[in-house]
């Protein structure tokens, strides 16, 4: 297995704080906590901005992406808006988690929770090749359900 090291800043003093870890030896995500001083509610149909009270230092090469907690996300209706979230190499500010509550019921977010995950990837460059036409392939232009469900 690869390790990388990435510079990490704490930037909050909130009790019983934890830095972002993996859960588990094949975990390929760390959870981000929410960096809240007390619980906060986020009611069903809304939106907002958690902060995880860290910064980081992706190197050049890779990025951070913020997505959700399948638990969450399956037991409590709660995910991760704009999955999934970019941290680019050259973001210095705090790293903020977009939840939406898309269940019926409101959503306690307490100081500490895991409310998402951070999975750190290898980025590629692109160099776009301008053509006339695109090779041929057997799906071709069919898209949205093109290939069935089965």
């Amino acid at each position: 297995m690869h390790s990388l090291q990435i510079e990490i800043k704490q930037l909050t003093s909130v009790p019983g704080f934890e830095l972002p870890r993996y859960q588990s030896d094949g975990a390929s995500g760390m959870d981000l906590r929410a960096c809240v001083k007390e619980a906060i509610t986020l009611a069903p149909g809304r939106v907002a901005g958690e902060t995880c009270g860290i910064a980081i230092a992706v190197p050049t090469g890779y990025k951070a992406q913020v997505r959700p907690r399948s638990g969450l996300t399956l037991n409590q209706q709660v995910t991760v808006l704009n999955t999934p979230g970019t941290v680019d190499s050259d973001y210095r500010g705090e790293i903020t988690v977009i939840l939406a509550n898309l269940g019926v019921s409101p959503f306690v977010i307490t100081p500490g929770m895991r409310i998402a995950q951070l999975v750190v990837a290898p980025v590629v460059r692109v160099d776009w090749v301008q053509a006339e036409s695109l090779p041929r392939t057997v799906r071709s232009v069919g898209g949205f359900g093109s290939t069935g469900t089965e």
